[in-house]
């Protein structure tokens, strides 16, 4: 090999090792060049991601820091305000969704009118909601019977998830609400959930409270109809 083939060999080399960042010994591999999140950039990154993104995979993809995807959601909240698509906000993690008031056009396409759950999937979808994080034993303690079958059902319809496992004795799973139940409630946030009657609230507060009899309103969307799975003799 020449002097000169051996020059430009080296030069090849650098230009691969740089490109995949996978330089020498003490070479910091190349971060991606920052990119500015604009509102219409953030609002396009949500529309193709096929689940919530957290504030932190944003700030990491666009090169950005937290305080700048802050301020960009809270920009993209307002604009989406009056048109048909929400931002959907649960805890860290952010979605696009549809607009509440779309909803009826919305299940037409896809063939359903209502969710409709008996008024036992009702009960513990509450409990689930105003209580969580909330262990499947606490949800029973507060109705007082078996609810195995209803929590099976809500978790097969993704309107209750499993948020991580408890520190008591077993590690029993914990169980709270997820986009699902936001979408189909046609909440943007938990923080929207209407408030608890006070004798209702003191009650769910005892994980060993007397079954709950009042529980809210149902909320937009959903029908207590008997038209819902079959519900265990046990779990009445």
């Amino acid at each position: 090999m020449t002097e000169t083939e051996h020059i430009e060999t080296e030069a090849v080399e650098s230009g691969l090792s740089a490109a995949d960042g996978s330089g020498g010994p003490g070479d910091a591999p190349l971060q991606p060049a920052p990119i500015e999140l604009t509102e219409a950039a953030l609002e396009a990154l949500l529309f193709v991601a096929e689940r919530p993104l957290s504030r932190r995979e944003i700030a990491s993809l666009a090169g950005t820091d937290r305080a700048t995807v802050d301020a960009r959601l809270g920009d993209l909240e307002v604009s989406l305000r009056g048109r048909g698509i929400r931002l959907l906000i649960d805890g860290d993690r952010v979605e696009l969704g549809t607009a509440p008031e779309s909803g009826a056009l919305v299940a037409r396409y896809v063939g359903a009118d209502t969710v409709r759950l008996s008024p036992a999937s009702l009960e513990t979808l509450a409990i689930v909601a105003y209580r969580q994080p909330v262990t499947k034993g606490a949800v029973e303690r507060i109705r007082g019977v078996d609810s195995d079958y209803t929590m099976r059902a809500l978790l097969h319809r993704r309107l209750v998830v499993e948020l991580g496992r408890s520190n008591a004795p077993g590690r029993p799973f914990l169980y709270g609400t997820g986009f699902e139940f936001l979408e189909r409630f046609g909440l943007t946030s938990l923080d929207e959930l209407p408030p608890l009657d006070a004798d209702v609230a003191a009650r769910l507060a005892e994980e060993g409270g007397e079954l709950i009899e009042a529980m809210p309103d149902p909320l937009p969307g959903f029908d207590t109809d008997a038209g819902d799975a079959p519900i265990d003799p046990a779990d009445g």
